[in-house]
């Protein structure tokens, strides 16, 4: 059994969350009164929530678990995994995550609940008192699924769970009246046994605030964010830094214990372990977009400026910080990545007034750009990156009719498509060892040639050459989450940004 972790820890120049033993959770109580008191710890260095409890069940029209919470208004996504730490154990025990009316013991409630018999399912209690029933669960069509989610948007609670790997599935929906206002909301356990205590682990535990579909951050503010990291072969991410404002785009420095991003303009480096962000030397170059990464070799800077009066423009530095140097003469251009040979670049440029996208590259040392694609009216591309071993310019377009993954040679032809799915997928970003490809992959509803932030996304890997792909992480997110190349040196992790949904005040 895969076993992830969470942690959260510093956010800008100040702690983002208490150390406590309740990690993001405020509160802890046993519901009800189980003859043995329950518990649970948040280890910070292992990253995840320990929980114990006992209780004699979550049915009927009264309850007995221990229970992890905050209170919670407005809409809400949480998500979190779960696995029971011992074999056998009672069938009926129960782990999982509850949205509930108060601390009463006969509340009214919505559970996403992993039973000790690998039963999924989703559970409520519509009202104060009422007697639960088969009428008052909704079963999941497989069993152990590993990741759990409710959402609640106004009175309408939604249950989706996933095996590790496969996108979330939708196993219910309820409108409950009496769960429409301030709630707690959180993690608990139960043993179906009230003479024993039962343990779970949870790990990947997010709570979101979800935006409207109108919600434009350009104009009504930027909502906070979370810089991850993700262990492709487990999934298990980090949580190493937040602010409630706008950053964007992690590149992985060469060294492996640090990372770049962008915010408020510039860049800035954070140590993969967390900790306070140092604003790295771009010179003039003070208004960055989160189009920036790093040469092969390991010792050139590629930024995406936009000088007073005029669009993006890329230009090279040194890594260890300088004085830029143009590349780009014409505006709007926006770099995406380097060729092997440190020398070149690639990058997705409008000119002469055509308002659509296509794909230059350029030598850092001066001549002509060269157009690699000819994108028609309504078709966009964007997300260009080179293989590793140079045969390759991978990138996202849309000239089948939906966003997917697209590869070509290097001086532009042989395109072909690698990724045939439903949803439109953008960035793709191929591991240093040249085995993987990650992207982020929006839901179909978006429109194809967008790509806005706070939607629900995924982010999946496919085999460089194509192949099935495989989700790692369900987040809200979207611009600026993975613009960049974000892979480990050792290609075993990924950085990418998540959306909170906190507020600055």
């Amino acid at each position: 059994m895969r076993i992830f972790n969470l942690i959260f820890v510093f956010c800008f120049f100040k702690l983002s969350l208490a150390q406590n033993d309740t990690g993001i959770f405020q509160n802890i109580k046993d519901i009800g009164e189980p003859a043995i008191k329950g518990s649970a710890v948040y280890d910070e260095e292992n990253q995840v929530y320990t929980l114990s409890g006992a209780g004699n069940n979550i049915w009927f029209d009264s309850d007995e678990f221990n229970y992890l919470y905050n209170e919670q208004d407005g809409d809400f996504i949480i998500t979190a995994n779960f696995r029971f730490l011992d074999e056998g154990g009672d069938p009926h025990r129960k782990t999982g995550i509850m949205i509930r009316e108060s601390d009463d013991e006969n509340a009214a409630h919505v559970s996403a609940v992993l039973h000790g018999d690998g039963l999924t399912s989703m559970q409520w209690r519509s009202a104060l008192g009422e007697d639960m029933t088969e009428s008052n669960e909704i079963k999941a069509p497989k069993y152990s699924y590993q990741t759990l989610q409710l959402e609640r948007t106004g009175k309408k609670l939604i249950m989706r769970a996933a095996h590790w790997g496969e996108p979330l599935q939708k196993i219910g929906t309820r409108e409950l009246e009496n769960l429409s206002g301030k709630v707690l909301v959180g993690l608990f356990i139960n043993s179906h046994n009230p003479e024993l205590t039962e343990q779970a682990s949870a790990w990947n535990v997010r709570i979101d605030k979800p935006v409207s579909d109108t919600y434009n951050p350009y104009e009504q503010g930027w909502l906070g964010c979370r810089l991850e990291t993700i262990d492709i072969e487990t999934g298990n991410r980090k949580v190493i830094f937040t602010k409630d404002d706008r950053f964007e785009a992690p590149n992985w420095m060469p060294n492996g214990e640090e990372l770049l991003f962008n915010m408020d303009g510039s860049l800035y480096t954070i140590p993969v372990a967390g900790g306070k962000p140092s604003k790295l030397n771009t010179g003039f170059a003070d208004n960055l977009n989160n189009d920036h990464g790093i040469s092969f070799n390991g010792e050139m800077l590629a930024i995406s400026h936009s000088p007073q009066g005029e669009g993006s423009a890329v230009y090279v530095l040194p890594l260890a910080g300088g004085e830029p140097q143009r590349v780009t003469e014409k505006t709007p251009s926006y770099w995406h990545g380097w060729a092997p040979n440190n020398r070149e670049v690639v990058y997705v440029a409008t000119r002469d007034g055509d308002p659509t996208y296509d794909i230059y590259k350029k030598d850092i040392n001066g001549g002509e750009e060269v157009k690699l694609t000819n994108t028609k009216e309504n078709e966009h591309v964007d997300g260009c990156e080179y293989s590793p071993d140079g045969k390759y310019i991978y990138y996202n377009g849309s000239a089948s009719g939906s966003m997917q993954i697209w590869r070509m040679k290097p001086d532009g032809s042989d395109k072909e498509q690698i990724t045939f799915d439903a949803n439109n997928d953008w960035f793709p970003h191929i591991s240093p060892d040249g085995k993987w490809i990650a992207y982020i992959s929006f839901p179909a509803e978006i429109p194809v040639n967008d790509h806005p932030s706070f939607k629900r996304v995924t982010l999946n890997i496919i085999p460089a050459d194509g192949g099935a792909p495989r989700v790692i992480a369900y987040l809200y997110g979207g611009q600026g989450t993975i613009n960049v190349p974000s892979w480990s040196p050792d290609s075993k992790h990924f950085a990418f940004v998540s959306n909170s949904g906190s507020r600055k005040e």
